[in-house]
């Protein structure tokens, strides 16, 4: 997209300007004119002048080693250094001088007067009449918003050969076939005024951050060809209470003026938030959002205003703003499926040199969960490492790579094992695929390294679905905390001991087996009960208990007896097969990395 500027600077920074000038001009300029006015002379010319009784008043200097002193109108000022003179003072005595408590003033009353007072405020005039035309000039006439505060600053997009299209935008099929029909309505609005039907004043975009919210939003402007004004929602919160419903009354004007055009405005949570109705709230948010939600009751069916808006928290908008008539539709932007993530990699891989026997659909379902902007990420890591290498094509083995360096960080050239560690990290990591290779309702092992890498992990086990699964079974659960607790049940095995390395695991895995309970409802005691809700679901999911303290200790029990039942099936399945856990765990210390085909082979040789 191209974006036209109009830039203006506000007159706060005229009015900054003018103060940094006078600044100067008193630290700088009036020191300057002050010393022009002082009659340097020597220490005879002083005596003479004493010893002839023209001397009016004295001030003796010591620190600085001068005497300044004035004839005997106090017209003119004199300046002379210090000499020994143990009778000084009885001379000036004796000729009739005053002796200064105070510092003489150094230049005349008027000329002081004159750089004190007139002149600063001659200055300040001038620059405040060109400060006025700057502001008729700049922001329509005297009548104009005060320094700008009111006005919105939103950027202004227009079609250009090189804009998004949604041929740029992949893996979000269902979003954009929303979308395709709001540019069919820009293009040709008549064909829908002549059954009756209006497009809705707003579509709000929700997603998780990264899934390309924004893109799709300017995607539309580029197919439409129409402006495209988008602004973040932080922008229109101000310190001063109804500056931000001024810049939403601003923001819609010039929308209403360049119809038909699309207004994005992003992270639109920021200000459309629930009001509360407590007292002492922001006030400044409230008014932007009562102000934003009266232009949008404002607008007729024909003005060719659409208004998209993105988030992260839906659950936070306030009702009034997400309610038919306002926001009339919903556009999920999901994290994308194996098939969509195959596309994401193919549209970025057209900006770099690929080989080409790289297998997408192998890169799309090891980078399993990945966002639009990871998956960009990844691509940009692979291309990176190709060019450290000083490959001019990005092979498999970068993709592949690049995944690990997203997810678990770079390697640790620089971190060096003792031996019994790296044994430990070893038979850790045998533990969990063993227990993986050994459990029907369990991915495939694509991967095992003791490589430690920068996230701070030691080594880990990858392991790769080989579709989508959008459903997880009791029996898959189970079996996912039997592998999380595989690694501790290897180091319990070979070595009689336990060690810090499955934090990660234990953490992982008493996750999955309080949701289990309190949101799966896949417990016999508490059954299909909701015990526990989910707040933000795009940003992590936090979740907060919906019960009495009672059930919450019963829920705790239920949690440990349900990993301990876990831990003895890993312990179980590791001692029967522990000729293979020996095995696997020196080759893969001998190798420090191997594949699921290695490790395959040696498991059913």
């Amino acid at each position: 997209m191209h974006e036209v500027k109009t830039p203006k600077k506000p007159l706060i920074f005229y009015y900054c300007v003018a103060l940094l000038l006078l600044a100067l001009f008193n630290f700088l300029a009036m020191p300057w004119l002050a010393q022009r006015q002082i009659r340097e002379v020597d220490y005879g010319t002083f005596m003479s002048m004493t010893e002839n009784k023209e001397i009016g008043l004295v001030e003796v200097q010591e620190q600085s080693n001068q005497i300044i002193f004035t004839d005997k109108d106090g017209a003119t000022v004199y300046k002379t250094g210090m000499m020994p003179d143990p009778d000084l003072t009885e001379r000036l005595h004796a000729s009739g001088a005053k002796f200064s408590g105070e510092t003489i003033e150094q230049t005349s009353p008027l000329l002081s007067a004159l750089l004190s007072w007139v002149l600063p405020i001659a200055i300040f005039i001038g620059i405040g009449q060109l400060i006025s035309r700057q502001m008729t000039k700049n922001m329509g006439g005297p009548n104009a918003m005060m320094f700008g505060m009111g006005k919105s600053n939103a950027k202004v997009y227009v079609q250009s050969s090189d804009g998004i299209k949604f041929s740029d935008v992949a893996g979000e099929d269902e979003a954009k076939e929303n979308l395709t029909e709001i540019v069919t309505y820009l293009h040709d609005p008549s064909k829908y005024r002549e059954i009756g039907a209006s497009m809705p004043k707003g579509v709000l975009l929700v997603g998780p951050p990264g899934t390309g919210k924004t893109m799709l939003a300017k995607a539309v402007a580029g197919e439409a060809g129409v402006p495209f004004f988008s602004m973040s929602g932080s922008e229109f919160v101000e310190m001063f209470v109804g500056m931000g419903a001024s810049k939403v009354r601003d923001l819609f004007k010039q929308a209403k003026e360049k119809a038909p055009c699309i207004v994005f405005i992003d992270e639109i949570d920021a200000i459309g938030k629930k009001r509360d109705g407590q007292v002492g709230g922001n006030d400044e948010r409230e008014q932007t959002l009562n102000q934003l939600l009266t232009e949008m009751d404002g607008f007729e069916g024909n003005t060719g205003v659409i208004i998209l808006a993105a988030t992260n928290r839906p659950e936070s908008l306030d009702p009034a703003l997400t309610r038919p008539g306002r926001f009339d539709r919903r556009v999920p932007v999901e994290l994308p499926d194996l098939k969509g993530r195959e596309a994401i990699l193919k549209v970025h891989a057209r900006k770099i040199k690929v080989a080409e026997d790289v297998d997408y659909t192998q890169i799309a379902r090891m980078a399993s969960g990945a966002s639009g902007a990871e998956l960009a990420n990844i691509v940009n890591e692979a291309a990176l490492r190709a060019v450290r290498d000083g490959r001019k094509l990005v092979t498999q083995g970068d993709l592949e790579e690049s995944i690990e360096v997203v997810i678990a960080g770079y390697q640790k050239k620089n971190a060096i094992l003792t031996d019994q560690e790296k044994w430990t990290v070893a038979y850790h990591e045998i533990g969990h695929a063993l227990v993986a290779a050994r459990q029907t309702h369990s991915a495939p092992v694509q991967k095992i390294t003791i490589i430690p890498r920068t996230s701070g992990a030691l080594g880990y086990t990858m392991q790769v679905d080989t579709g989508n699964h959008y459903l997880m079974t009791k029996e898959e659960i189970e079996a996912k905390i039997a592998t999380l607790t595989g690694g501790r049940a290897a180091e319990e095995v070979r070595f009689g001991t336990i060690s810090t390395g499955a934090s990660n695991d234990i953490e992982q895995a008493t996750k999955l087996a309080r949701a289990m309970i309190t949101r799966y409802g896949m417990s016999e005691d508490f059954d299909m009960v909701a015990l526990e809700t989910v707040n933000n679901q795009y940003l992590g999911g936090d979740a907060s208990m919906a019960c009495s303290a009672e059930t919450q200790a019963e829920i705790d029990r239920k949690v440990v007896e349900l990993v301990k039942a876990s831990h003895r099936k890993a312990l179980d399945i590791l001692e029967k097969d522990r000729a293979k856990l020996d095995e696997l765990a020196k080759y893969l210390y001998g190798k420090e990395t191997i594949t699921g085909e290695e490790f395959m082979d040696i498991l059913d040789a």
